[in-house]
């Protein structure tokens, strides 16, 4: 989800591990034939976000694409609105959806929130299905950093030098922001991750936290497996979450074991 040029693609390419840009499918499954190319999908006024994107590198993803709402496209809204409600409350895991990737900029310093993104989450019920807010751009934090230290008096050398300490705080207080105002919303996300060097290909950490985030705002055990299993970017990932997965099931048997004791216990008693 996310307005036009939010970084959406982006994301989802080095989620997949690709720079290829994504099959799309209609709701049926069948392969659409976008001969003009798939890039005429992200230009404003396209808004068919029940099509379905797969990347080749990365198969198991299923991504539906909100291809940019703005504020006053009712028309997109609504589609974007009654699609979000009915799969994430519909029976048929074939077409639920199971996390929401919400993109917003951070390039625009002013006006972080616009207010097609408060509409969204005031309007838009999710239910059991978290929204994972990604702060996009974040690296424009860097030209700001050395303007701020410019203003300060820093030649350019210097104010360079100086940038990254005082980007690193304006991220802080760009997040505290957003997160502010969107917790005063009647559907609050869930989490937030703020992304850097996206554009790098050598960008499987920022990967890790996407992925990372949403494992654990997912309240069901087997969407967590599935969800990790799935993402190739990270195989530390893989085996982190299977040593967790096995260090619960021990402690569950330890206290089921105890239970059990208590029980005999007790009975024994009687």
């Amino acid at each position: 989800m996310g307005r036009a040029n939010a970084g959406k693609t982006t994301v989802l390419q080095r989620i997949c591990n690709t720079t290829d840009l994504p099959e799309v499918f209609d709701g049926n499954g069948n392969k659409l034939n976008l001969t003009l190319g798939i890039s005429n999908c992200y230009q404003r006024g396209y808004h068919n976000i029940v099509d379905e994107l797969v990347f080749r590198s990365n198969q198991h993803f299923v991504f539906h694409d909100s291809c940019g709402f703005e504020a006053g496209s009712e028309d997109g809204f609504k589609k974007m609105k009654d699609f979000v409600i009915k799969c994430s409350s519909t029976p048929k895991l074939k077409e639920r959806i199971h996390a929401i990737w919400f993109c917003i900029p951070i390039n625009d310093y002013e006006r972080p929130i616009t207010a097609a993104e408060e509409k969204f989450f005031n309007e838009c019920d999710t239910g059991n299905v978290p929204v994972i807010v990604l702060l996009t751009k974040a690296d424009t934090l860097n030209l700001l950093a050395i303007g701020q230290l410019r203003d300060k008096g820093y030649d350019m050398r210097k104010a360079k030098a100086r940038a990254g300490d005082l980007e690193k705080q304006l991220l802080i207080n760009m997040q505290e922001c957003i997160a502010q105002q969107l917790s005063q919303c009647k559907f609050a996300p869930k989490a937030y991750v703020p992304l850097v060097r996206m554009n790098e290909q050598q960008s499987g950490d920022q990967c890790t936290k996407i992925i990372t985030c949403t494992a654990n705002a997912l309240d069901n055990d087997a969407l967590q497996k599935l969800l990790i299993s799935t993402q190739q970017v990270n195989l530390e990932l893989n085996i982190k979450y299977a040593l967790q997965r096995k260090v619960q099931q021990l402690n569950w048997d330890r206290q089921f074991n105890d239970g059990l004791q208590r029980d005999n216990v007790f009975t024994g008693f009687k």
